[in-house]
């Protein structure tokens, strides 16, 4: 039975574990030369423009031994009404998987409703768990283990946050978000996360309560693809809720500093910070390539 990954909870506590122990090993060159997806072909299929997920998701894919074929919404007849269902049954007839990276949960969704296919989200307007196994993989390596680590992730309760809130209850993570009011995290996300019971999911928009005592701290672009309308209300309102110097002290001395990029350099993040000898940014970044094969290997098979 074909198994996708549109949410972190398609995954279970275990599973995550495989896959963070595999990504390791796919990262140290263990395996290096060896194509377990040879003669495979994965579509990816993007509506926003990517940096790090379309490369990493095109040289995973090349490094396992597949074919990677990029589409966008204009290389596709559904540019001309044919629907995402008829889009699916058919591509599910050429392709091994696929990875979508699209505006709205219910396109990832509808896409594996009708795929006969493994489909991995890419990202899309409710969750990005592909970006939380990157975040996981990072922290593992660098403070060797997930259960009992707090995170406080600073700013808005987008897609990002919501899938660590899922990674936080699986693996007994310490998570906080610190927002302004009215730009929480998703509630219902949230409170199903919280019944799980395994790891402590926190909102508030006190800063300092947020960050004290961090093992990392996290920060995203206030105004994701799509809300660019809210750009100068956000700026306003999120303009103390920054990472830097200064909020770096109220985390332990310890502390990373984890951000899923682009970066808005002087907005969510200082160039101190960021540049700064606990940031663990661009590991964070190379990690996405490493999950996202470890993911590539369990659910095309």
């Amino acid at each position: 039975m074909k198994r996708d990954l549109l949410t972190v909870f398609d995954l279970s506590s275990d599973e995550i574990g495989s896959l963070l122990k595999r990504s390791i090993d796919l990262k140290s060159g263990i395996d290096a030369g060896k194509c377990p997806l040879i003669g495979k072909s994965i579509g990816l299929f993007f509506e926003k423009p990517s940096t790090r997920t379309r490369v990493s998701f095109e040289v995973g894919v090349y490094q396992l031994g597949a074919q990677p074929i990029y589409m966008s919404a204009k290389d596709l007849q559904l540019g001309r009404g044919e629907t995402i269902a008829d889009t699916a049954r058919t591509l599910s007839r050429y392709v091994h998987g696929m990875a979508m990276r699209v505006f709205k949960q219910t396109t990832v969704e509808e896409f594996a409703r009708h795929a006969t296919i493994p489909v991995i989200n890419g990202l899309s307007d409710l969750h990005h768990p592909c970006q939380a196994l990157a975040d996981l993989m990072t922290v593992l390596e660098r403070k060797g283990r997930l259960e009992g680590i707090r995170i406080a992730f600073i700013g808005d309760g987008n897609n990002v946050a919501n899938s660590l809130i899922e990674a936080a209850a699986l693996t007994g993570m310490d998570f906080v978000i610190a927002s302004p009011d009215g730009y929480g995290p998703n509630v219902s996300i949230t409170d199903h996360a919280r019944k799980i019971g395994k790891g402590r999911i926190t909102a508030t928009n006190d800063l300092k309560e947020a960050v004290s005592g961090a093992d990392v701290l996290y920060t995203d672009v206030w105004v994701s693809m799509g809300q660019e309308s809210e750009a100068e209300e956000k700026a306003a309102r999120f303009s103390s809720y920054q990472i830097n110097a200064e909020l770096m002290k109220l985390a332990k001395p310890d502390a990373i500093v984890l951000h899923c990029l682009p970066a808005i350099r002087g907005k969510e993040i200082t160039d101190e910070v960021m540049d700064g000898p606990q940031s663990a940014i661009f590991d964070q970044a190379e990690n996405r390539m490493h999950t996202e094969k470890a993911v590539l290997e369990f659910l095309v098979r």
